[in-house]
């Protein structure tokens, strides 16, 4: 048998997730401040990089898990280095996520670390992997939309508020999406432990394409309505208004001209 042993490098952060964790900071900076000429430009390039963090973060929590349920082969793959250059897919792991923001406002994480579920014993720890992604993006939603349920907005910068906003409408949705029990999201990776192998080997084909087919169909007007208005009512519950994410999306979106209603406060 081949033993696996994780070093104290293969766990080591990345300088790529600390780059960036420093343009997160500078670009958020610039946005509280105000400092940049074109203030739409550094709420993309503050929400884009939190968001990439949170990418980073959320396949950190498959691989944690996953090393913790019994798959040492994690660390040297690099997974633990929060490097997302050392994803499976840097394709659908990054880019694909980014470009779904640029074009829709959608948060939607894609497949990135690939464990060993045949290390993996015991159908809970098989869910629990796949759960501690979209769980990752549930504490990343609590933690932008804290000052708004708590209160605690006096004295914030309009276009940071805007920005939070329109990052916690992608975490609030990125974590649904990935609940959703369809093949190839981390949903159906919670109940597939629990399906009989017939069934698993039906739905097998589809995997592939889950990802895609859960897009296509919030192009969909009807659906996107209502998966929309679902995300918004979550978001009134944690304090944030429409006002807010309209004005996030629309600073965010830069190239389109943000709306003049968004300079002034509500």
């Amino acid at each position: 048998m081949t033993t696996v042993t994780t070093r104290r490098s293969d766990r080591r952060v990345s300088p790529v997730f600390v780059g960036i964790l420093a343009v997160t900071a500078v670009t958020g900076w610039a946005t509280w401040t105000g400092f940049a000429a074109q203030p739409g430009v550094a709420v993309f390039l503050f929400v884009t990089a939190a968001w990439i963090v949170s990418l980073c973060l959320h396949e950190y929590a498959h691989a944690r898990t996953a090393l913790h349920s019994g798959d040492v082969t994690v660390g040297a793959k690099g997974y633990l280095t929060l490097n997302p250059l050392k994803y499976t897919h840097a394709l659908l792991s990054v880019v694909l996520p980014v470009i779904f923001v640029i074009m829709g406002g959608i948060g939607l994480p894609g497949g990135a670390v690939f464990i060993e579920r045949g290390r993996i014993s015991g159908r809970w720890r098989h869910s629990l992997v796949s759960a501690a992604g979209p769980l990752t993006n549930v504490l990343f939603a609590a933690v932008c939309t804290a000052p708004f349920w708590l209160g605690a907005l006096d004295g914030v910068p309009a276009d940071f508020r805007f920005a939070l906003a329109f990052l916690a409408l992608l975490q609030v949705t990125a974590a649904i999406l990935n609940f959703l029990p369809v093949p190839g999201l981390d949903g159906y990776g919670v109940v597939e432990p629990w399906l009989s192998p017939r069934v698993k080997q039906q739905v097998e084909p589809f995997a592939p394409f889950g990802l895609l087919f859960v897009f296509a169909l919030l192009w969909v007007p009807a659906v996107n309505n209502v998966f929309f208005d679902a995300i918004d009512a979550i978001l009134r519950v944690l304090g944030i208004g429409d006002f807010d994410t309209y004005c996030g999306q629309s600073l965010y979106r830069f190239w389109e001209g943000a709306d003049q209603i968004c300079s002034v406060s509500p």
